[in-house]
């Protein structure tokens, strides 16, 4: 047998997609941004609205974290089951399913009901929502070659933070002049008109089942792949090194989206008004920091460069400034320095969001991308189940005072996140490795 006689499974470079095809992946991808602004947006309006909640049914801090960590409870199950699922199920379909299910989840708050109500539809929409982003970043890189992946990976993840941006100065407003049921209510309407739309216009990529999506890393063998099992993708340094990062972002999220007007407020001494800027501020450098990074690892690869410096050195960098960010803050005199350490703790780690996706991506074969992202997912968002709840209780125990120390465990993490991506994550290696 000549060479000639086996094709080669993928080229070396993907032939340029028709403009017609570009044109459906950029909108295909501009339906997923929205989906992820609700997805956060119904995240966050528990937080923007944390006051006026914890007064009218009675909370402490402690119960409020509880409440905010009953979303969590669920949520990294269901990440990993639809994960799994999202290679046998179409993700069209998933999305679709999860959209609804968000807004029959807002209802009984939007109705009525106390606490228990509360918990209740929290865990009910972490359900619905623990899936979301993996199953959202897997439809939308199938529509897109590795090499081109960076910027709509990334602008998936700044969904996450346009959802809050626009999210925060609505809210505020519903809550000071309909109440904050009435924020539940507004959330709900927004996932059910985005559901009608994806009906119409959602579907998957020509990449959604390439061995490797055309990537320049991942040599053709020419022959059919083999499946490898999960364990062996869950063992290799790239998956635990952008697990681990991506915790350390996690863990910020949940702290930003729960308590950081409060801390805003009650630790920093600031009004309504000028926490709600600063919540905007700190989002809007998130999503510059993840744009930037886009930028700067696409610049890096069409160079030459392999995926472990463009994504997990350039990563773990900025986790590492974040964490510097976080370490001083607390010392820092009240003004100018507190406000830009805390925009740059809070809004640089969120970067690492984007790299992860994308790196288990390219390491993991096509058949099991879904069940990569679930796992990687799942892991990562035990930050979201812990991190409100011991907030909640370090200020239950020291006051004002204990916003303080919840920053410091934060810069720990995100010293230890970034050191990971930086020595751990190469996917190239990794990805050879599960091909033997």
């Amino acid at each position: 047998m000549t060479d000639t006689d086996v094709a080669p499974a993928v080229p070396a470079r993907p032939p340029k997609a028709p403009s017609r095809s570009r044109r459906r992946a950029w909108s295909v991808t501009a339906l997923l941004v929205v989906f992820m602004m609700i997805n956060f947006a119904d995240k966050s309006v528990l937080g923007l609205a944390a006051d006026p909640i914890r007064e009218d049914l009675g909370l402490s801090a402690s119960a409020f974290g509880l409440a905010n960590s009953a979303f969590f409870l669920l949520f990294s199950l269901c990440g990993a089951a639809v994960g799994l699922l999202a290679d046998r199920v179409r993700p069209k379909w998933l999305l679709l399913t999860m959209a609804v299910l968000w807004s029959v989840s807002q209802a009984p708050l939007a109705l009525g009901g106390g606490l228990a109500a509360l918990i209740a539809s929290r865990i009910v929409l972490g359900a619905a929502e623990g899936p979301a982003f993996p199953v959202a970043q897997q439809a939308t890189l199938s529509w897109f070659p590795n090499h081109r992946r960076n910027l709509p990976g990334a602008l998936i993840v700044m969904g996450t933070t346009f959802g809050v941006v626009l999210a925060a100065p609505a809210v505020t407003w519903l809550v000071e002049h309909h109440g904050w049921r009435s924020a539940f209510a507004a959330v709900a309407v927004v996932g059910v008109l985005w559901a009608a739309l994806w009906v119409v216009l959602g579907a998957e990529g020509p990449y959604a089942a390439d061995p490797a999506a055309a990537s320049p890393d991942v040599p053709a063998t020419g022959t059919a792949p083999r499946r490898v099992p999960y364990r062996r993708i869950l063992g290799t340094r790239t998956w635990i090194g952008s697990t681990a990062a991506y915790f350390s972002s996690y863990w910020v999220a949940a702290f930003v989206l729960v308590w950081l007007p409060s801390y805003l407020q009650e630790g920093l001494g600031y009004s309504s008004a000028s926490s709600a800027r600063l919540l905007v501020l700190v989002w809007g450098l998130t999503a510059a920091v993840i744009l930037g990074q886009a930028a700067l690892t696409g610049w890096l690869m069409r160079r030459g460069a392999t995926s472990r410096w463009a994504r997990g050195r350039v990563g773990g960098i900025l986790l590492l400034v974040a964490a510097s960010a976080c370490l001083a803050l607390p010392s820092a005199p009240s003004g100018t320095a507190t406000v830009l350490l805390l925009v740059t703790g809070f809004g640089f780690a969120g970067a690492m969001v984007s790299v992860a996706v994308t790196t288990v991506t390219e390491m993991a074969p096509a058949e099991r991308r879904g069940g990569a992202l679930g796992f990687m997912n799942a892991v990562v968002t035990t930050a979201g189940l812990i991190a409100p709840v011991l907030v909640g209780h370090l200020v239950d125990l020291h006051g004002p005072s204990g916003y303080d120390q919840a920053v410091l465990i934060t810069g720990a993490l995100l010293l230890m996140g970034g050191i990971a991506a930086v020595t751990l994550i190469d996917p190239r290696r990794d990805g050879h490795l599960l091909s033997l």
